[in-house]
């Protein structure tokens, strides 16, 4: 093999392996608990590995689907039960959207808005 010949093989060989470790970047998981959720005036959420939450914001019960892509999280046909609690600050049912950075889920309303953040618990 000549000189072109061996730095082209090399450039190639090297550029295969760039492309195939991009593809083993970690990916965030956000299946778990995020939210204390022994605390039953908490807000808090599970996210189950089927797409599926449950919840609570602190005051009413909340069930729905998500779906995610990289680290940002859409919530679909979130339902929640109406009660009326004083005193508690209910936002987490206003979600709408979120990102995961590490342990931490910020939480946006419809309106691309931060309305709040969960710890990852488990």
């Amino acid at each position: 093999m000549n000189t072109s010949a061996s730095k082209f093989a090399v450039a190639l060989v090297g550029a295969s392996i760039v492309a195939l470790m991009s593809g083993c970047a970690p990916t965030v998981t956000v299946v778990g608990t995020w939210g204390d959720a022994a605390v039953s005036t908490e807000p808090s959420l599970e996210l189950s590995k089927s797409g599926k939450l449950t919840g609570t914001d602190g005051c009413n019960r909340l069930v729905g689907e998500y779906e995610a892509s990289g680290n940002t999280i859409t919530f679909k046909q979130v339902a929640s039960t109406m009660m009326f609690c004083e005193q508690i600050d209910t936002w987490l049912s206003r979600l709408d959207s979120a990102t995961v950075s590490g342990d931490t889920m910020t939480v946006f309303d419809a309106n691309s808005q931060e309305i709040g953040t969960l710890d990852r618990t488990e």
